[in-house]
């Protein structure tokens, strides 16, 4: 026989309210304590309750709001009567169990720490692994895509009409590919042209394109000092740097249009806004496309130091100054011509173009101011 009392206690002027989870209503019931807690209204069991099985629920002050793990998930006892609760609450030995403690706060917190070193290890190591992987596996055609739609971006912010005079443009095209062959690319579908823009700037884009605003053509004053411009552009071409900063900023969303064949709408303009209008690839990249352009401008015969002296007459010494040109985020301008300087070789091949070539080619989006 139990040694626990089976009186009920008396019931207090406060009701002790019972909702069985089944339905709305509010049942006002009176408590047994057995072996178990029976709840009951009007004399008929509506429940029965294990000791070790009842658990506090959310409630207001003032209220014990008990709730039972083997009873209905939405049953719920509120006991107003300070006594009576206490009386429970002396029963119910498991009452907190549920309740989240101290060392259950630390393996949460802990873990949280956990996952959010994970995502700074994934974003800091993992995504720059996979661009760096990824970049070269990318499909030719797929490659082409993107740089029709960057084409387009940047055509919309530097002008749509390319210029034309045809004996520029020859001029500009012999040049390019001069680079192009002394480059080991073998995109013979490399298409190349000056846009009508006042902005110092040039750049390569996925597939084979290749830019030149007249800003930076009308303050070259040699071939060469354009050549080397245009060979550090071919080097992201070669290291597939614009494909891996589009992977890397463009991130999950990239990779999931690459899978599916959506890389022409928000991949796109991410490449566009980031890659290129902001030249934002990393110092190191930018180090190696230097590298590339002094390599193609020995295989040529030709001297790298026209092509910093250049970047040198547009920039100034920057010496911590903000740019807003695509040397922006290059190592600085006086750094980069004390390396090509330490690199000058009296010219051994040919000119890349005939003085009249130049003089067309300067020439190419006519003679009047943009």
């Amino acid at each position: 026989m139990s040694d626990v009392s089976i009186e009920a206690p008396a019931q207090s002027a406060k009701p002790t309210i019972f909702f069985d989870g089944v339905s709305s209503r509010r049942r006002q019931v009176m408590l047994t304590f057995s072996d178990a807690l029976e709840i009951a209204e009007d004399g008929k069991a509506l429940a029965r309750w294990a000791y070790a099985d009842i658990r506090r629920a959310d409630g207001p002050a003032g209220v014990l709001r008990l709730a039972c793990t083997t009873g209905s998930p939405l049953a719920r006892l509120e006991i107003r009567d300070a006594a009576l609760a206490a009386d429970v609450t002396a029963r119910c030995l498991h009452l907190d169990d549920h309740q989240t403690t101290r060392r259950g706060i630390a393996k949460i917190v802990g873990w949280s720490v956990a996952a959010a070193v994970s995502i700074v290890c994934v974003v800091l190591f993992g995504v720059p692994l996979a661009a760096d992987r990824l970049a070269p596996l990318v499909p030719k055609p797929v490659e082409r895509r993107i740089g029709d739609a960057a084409e387009v971006q940047m055509k919309t912010i530097f002008g749509r009409s390319v210029c034309e005079d045809p004996a520029g443009k020859a001029a500009f095209i012999k040049l390019v590919n001069r680079l192009r062959d002394a480059a080991g690319l073998d995109d013979d579908s490399m298409t190349a042209g000056v846009l009508p823009t006042s902005v110092p700037n040039a750049f390569a884009l996925p597939g084979g394109k290749v830019f030149v605003l007249k800003g930076l053509l009308d303050k070259a004053e040699s071939p060469d000092e354009l050549a080397g411009i245009l060979a550090h552009e071919l080097g992201h071409l070669k290291h597939y740097d614009n494909m891996r900063g589009l992977i890397y900023n463009g991130g999950t969303s990239f990779l999931i249009g690459l899978l599916f064949g959506d890389v022409t709408g928000s991949s796109a303009v991410i490449f566009a806004s980031r890659s290129v209008v902001e030249a934002s690839y990393s110092r190191e990249a930018e180090t190696a496309a230097d590298t590339f352009a002094i390599e193609i401008m020995h295989k040529l015969g030709r001297s790298p130091k026209p092509a910093a002296e250049l970047m040198f007459r547009i920039t100034g010494k920057e010496g911590g100054s903000t740019l807003t040109t695509i040397l922006a985020s290059h190592p600085l301008t006086e750094d980069r011509l004390a390396r090509m300087t330490r690199e000058d070789r009296p010219a051994s091949g040919p000119p890349l173009l005939t003085d009249k070539e130049w003089q067309s080619l300067k020439l190419v989006c006519g003679s009047g101011k943009v």
